[in-house]
């Protein structure tokens, strides 16, 4: 028995430049919140960019439910590292990127 369809690989135009952020002005180690890196490009793509979420989609390579179903979990995602003052660490994913890393960069 197969566990249903294989996840389509997500289509990542541009890199974070940075893959971890920290609140600052509290005490002890904050927790971790996880922000697979097609949430990020959801994000980018949708409330940076200001995109619509069709055509956020299509530059994905995925379907319009399936971007708005990601961008959802970054979005709840994010607003729990802000109201509960974690850290947001942006890893993993089904994705690939569409951009060339700077030289002498490793992925």
């Amino acid at each position: 028995m197969t566990d249903g369809r294989p996840k389509k690989r997500r289509v990542i135009h541009k890199q974070p430049l940075s893959f971890k952020f920290s609140p600052r002005g509290r005490r002890g180690k904050p927790g971790v919140a996880m922000l697979k890196l097609e949430e990020y490009e959801a994000l980018r793509l949708a409330d940076y960019q200001g995109r619509t979420h069709m055509e956020s989609a299509k530059m994905m390579d995925i379907s319009r439910q399936t971007f708005e179903r990601i961008l959802k979990d970054a979005r709840k995602t994010v607003s729990d590292a802000l109201v509960n003052g974690k850290s947001i660490k942006i890893w993993g994913g089904s994705y690939g990127f569409n951009d060339p890393l700077p030289e002498g960069q490793a992925r």
